[in-house]
């Protein structure tokens, strides 16, 4: 199965300004894919070479098997693209746009009226369906410009900041639409600076600095990389837990270091040896109540590479 998006040294430059440089980026389909970086970093810049709306200076981009540039048209109807800024008609209902969008994506009306109220429901907007965009907050219009995506039911989703100014229970709408949409077997680009957000939503991310891509892959795969190196971290709940065990851990063939917080065990190993740890805790009178690799944060991880940028 192709990629459903795929670059090729894609390069833009607006004057001496390089705002993406010789990106290499393959999102798979099916997949929520994050896309990180300060402002300025390149990301919507990129978005905007992947729908075809601004040339790239070098380089070669598919999506969903086109070319944006020669294939439009055909793209657009694939596409739904969520942009940071959204333009509405103010004197229009939020129910209005939405049909308007419908008839430029050649919806019948009978299942744009169907669809249309079930997308609102979905947004949170029910109450807001006959109210005049105008009268809108920030956060409702993110709601709408989501339920616009939707309508024209599209197999990927291009997504830039699509939380900001958003209640905690329209977020909760948000990433829940998102996570069904790869449920539904959408592919999902996030541009967001709100890392919580796409820990846990995204299965992949790429960290976006000065218009280069430094990193890409899991959260587990990157907190390995940058956070333990070549090194294995295990975590272990011993509610008995005492320095005694700490010693006898540490003895364990492939253990590096072991510390200990509570009840919770820290283990850093040459490899994943959680099978010796616990039959070592375990035949040694303690209680185990649980083993797992340790869940780096997206936050850390983020934090860890910019700090390797200033440096370098």
């Amino acid at each position: 199965m192709k990629p459903a998006i795929q670059t090729f040294d894609l390069t833009k430059k607006y004057g001496d300004l390089v705002a993406v440089d010789s990106l290499n980026l393959e999102v798979q389909q099916g997949e929520i894919y994050g896309f990180l970086g300060p402002n300025g970093a390149g990301k919507t810049t990129t978005i905007l070479m992947l729908l075809g709306l601004t040339e790239p200076t070098s380089g070669r981009l598919s999506v969903l098997g086109f070319n944006p540039l020669r294939e439009p048209l055909k793209l657009k109807r694939l596409v739904g693209y969520l942009p940071e800024n959204l333009g509405f008609y103010d004197d229009m209902t939020a129910r209005q746009n939405l049909l308007y969008t419908a008839r430029l994506n050649g919806i019948s009306m009978v299942d744009a009226e169907d669809r249309i109220r079930k997308l609102l429901e979905d947004v949170g907007l029910s109450d807001a369906v006959d109210k005049k965009v105008s009268t809108f907050s920030k956060g409702m219009k993110q709601r709408l410009g989501m339920a616009d995506v939707l309508l024209k039911d599209p197999k990927l989703m291009l997504l830039d900041e699509p939380t900001t100014g958003i209640d905690p229970e329209g977020v909760r709408h948000i990433l829940n639409l998102i996570v069904e949409s790869r449920e539904k077997g959408k592919t999902v680009l996030l541009s967001s600076h709100l890392l919580y957000q796409v820990q846990k939503v995204c299965d992949r991310v790429g960290i976006f600095v000065k218009g280069r891509l430094i990193a890409s892959g899991s959260i587990q795969h990157l907190g390995k990389e940058v956070i333990a190196g070549d090194k294995y971290v295990v975590e272990a709940e011993v509610p008995d837990a005492t320095p005694a065990l700490e010693e006898i851990i540490g003895r364990v063939e492939g253990v590096v270091k072991v510390s200990r917080s509570g009840s919770t065990l820290t283990i850093e190993c040459r490899s994943d040896i959680r099978g010796k740890v616990a039959k070592a805790i375990v035949s040694s009178g303690y209680t185990l109540t649980q083993i797992r690799s340790h869940e780096y944060a997206l936050d850390e991880i983020y934090s860890r590479y910019f700090e390797g940028e200033s440096k370098s």
